[in-house]
């Protein structure tokens, strides 16, 4: 005698993991799109420093204080490039006999955390690292030389004149567990809450430490040390839709749209240390 058994669907949905996005600590809003698709900033010169003339010759037409020099006044130019969007339907049916779990609300809500985070993060991160002021050579890192390299990192952006707090250090895991297996490196774990929900773990040599997922950074990241002031991150346009029974569908259409973009400032790109990962050389595959 066949018996058939009862197979039974679970009100559960086997979501897929997602971090949420840690950018806007590393970059910052002070310029306003609105109404506009392109920004312009100025960038104005400097005038150098001089000997004072107290006791002019006789016969002394200049000025006292120097030269009279003009000022450069020259613009930056920031068009926004990103205008992406998605959309899908899902129908009625499929929503009940689903015991919904197609509800649109929720799958905007997963569109929003699965892909369109990922796909943000994933462009600033690789336009901080592109427009770094400092870019040294890809070099290997290792639990040894990791807080070498951090040090040297920090050091360069000291150099360079960089505001000393509000600095960031972002990692893969990778590096954050070489840097726990670091002898050298004392981190410091006791974290104000408002920043340990903002995504910093640690602190090590004045720098609030952030881990962010490989796959949303360059392949071959190593760590970027950061100071918010170099990056503008404008999100222009952010705009998601429900339409219930639109036209030609039973059931909901879902659409969204944002536009977004991300500048690394010329005069602040020193505020910015990136460094590769050496990636390891292939085995020769060749007969002998």
């Amino acid at each position: 005698m066949a018996i058939s058994l009862v197979t039974q669907f679970l009100p559960y949905v086997d979501e897929l993991f997602s971090t949420e996005s840690k950018k806007s600590l590393l970059t910052n809003n002070d310029f306003d799109w609105t109404g506009a698709h392109t920004v312009k900033v100025y960038k104005v010169g400097t005038s150098e420093m001089a000997d004072y003339n107290r006791n002019p010759q006789a016969g002394f037409t200049g000025s006292r204080y120097g030269t009279i020099a003009d000022l450069d006044a020259t613009t930056e130019e920031f068009t926004l490039r990103k205008d992406r969007s998605f959309t899908f339907a899902i129908d009625k049916l499929d929503e009940d006999e689903t015991k919904q779990q197609l509800a649109a609300a929720s799958a905007l809500a997963r569109q929003q955390r699965q892909v369109v985070i990922p796909e943000i993060d994933s462009y600033v991160y690789g336009v901080m690292c592109s427009g770094a002021g400092h870019r040294p050579d890809a070099a290997a890192i290792t639990a040894e030389n990791i807080y070498d390299e951090i040090i040297k990192g920090n050091n360069a952006l000291d150099n360079a004149e960089v505001p000393e707090t509000g600095r960031y250090l972002t990692v893969t895991p990778d590096i954050y567990v070489l840097m726990k297996k670091c002898k050298d490196i004392m981190m410091e774990t006791d974290i104000a809450n408002e920043l340990r929900l903002k995504g910093v773990i640690a602190m090590i040599d004045g720098l609030s430490v952030m881990k962010v997922p490989a796959n949303r950074l360059p392949a071959d990241f190593g760590f970027m040390i950061a100071h918010p002031c170099a990056t503008v991150a404008p999100t222009k346009l952010e705009d998601y839709k429900i339409h219930a029974d639109p036209p030609g569908i039973s059931g909901s259409l879902v659409e969204g749209r944002i536009c977004y973009d991300a500048f690394v400032l010329e005069n602040k790109a020193k505020a910015i240390y990136y460094q590769a990962k050496a990636t390891a050389a292939k085995p020769d595959s060749g007969t002998q």
